[in-house]
């Protein structure tokens, strides 16, 4: 099982450790590509829109994003880790995102997300788990993943060291059955019918069309016939 591990952060604090916990459980190491922000891909967006207008090739910080969009693409799980930032992710981390927006489902998605399982984990001391974990999950969706998971969880510490014994057993509990339920739906993701509705409502507009280079694509695909992602 191929995983991306991507951490929101390049210290190796408690949402690390989680992160680590749980694609340890699902797979080898050799199954594993592990990046950190902002060291693997430290730009911000600047707003160009090439990747809309033409092509994600002609992002300025192409050279960057390119190795972590390969993985993704190749992976059957992303796991993606942030502690949590005056409740929200990390800004290196919605840098990221910002890099994805022309593969949202109203743009150009990815035709291998609809089979992925992807997991968000934030951590935080006191508070702000779901609110980060929903700048993931919103991500997710409109990529189009076929299964997603979120856990967020207060360490009541600011370092891994710090969190009480009893605190990380039951982290342990928590990360083993979220790992059994991937496993269980390994190579088996679909999307939901929220996700297959959404993808809908988007056809129809490409149909209509108005940016040629979503158009284009939509049609290469096959998605303006009878052809979808989750079908492949």
């Amino acid at each position: 099982m191929k995983m991306v591990l991507l951490h929101g952060q390049n210290h190796k604090g408690s949402t690390y450790h989680i992160g680590r916990m749980l694609a340890e459980q699902l797979g080898t190491e050799s199954e594993i590509t592990e990046f950190f922000l902002p060291r693997d891909m430290p730009h911000f967006c600047c707003g160009c829109t090439m990747c809309f207008s033409e092509s994600e090739q002609k992002c300025p910080h192409v050279t960057a994003m390119q190795p972590i969009t390969d993985a993704i693409d190749q992976a059957d799980v992303l796991i993606f880790t942030s502690p949590v930032y005056v409740y929200h992710v990390t800004g290196s981390m919605k840098a990221l995102l910002d890099h994805y927006g022309y593969r949202w489902m109203v743009h150009r998605p990815e035709v291998s997300m609809f089979r992925k399982q992807a997991v968000c984990i934030t951590t935080a001391a006191g508070a702000g788990m779901r609110s980060a974990c929903k700048d993931l999950l919103h991500s997710f969706f409109f990529w189009g993943v076929g299964k997603r998971y979120s856990y967020g969880v207060a360490v009541a510490a600011v370092n891994w060291d710090g969190v009480k014994p009893k605190k990380k057993a039951a982290i342990a509990k928590r990360v083993q059955k979220l790992q059994q339920k991937i496993k269980r739906y390994a190579r088996k993701g679909k999307p939901s019918l929220k996700t297959k509705l959404f993808f809908s409502m988007m056809r129809m507009v490409q149909q209509h069309g108005w940016n040629p280079a979503d158009v284009t694509y939509w049609k290469e695909q096959g998605w303006l016939g009878k052809k979808r992602p989750w079908k492949e």
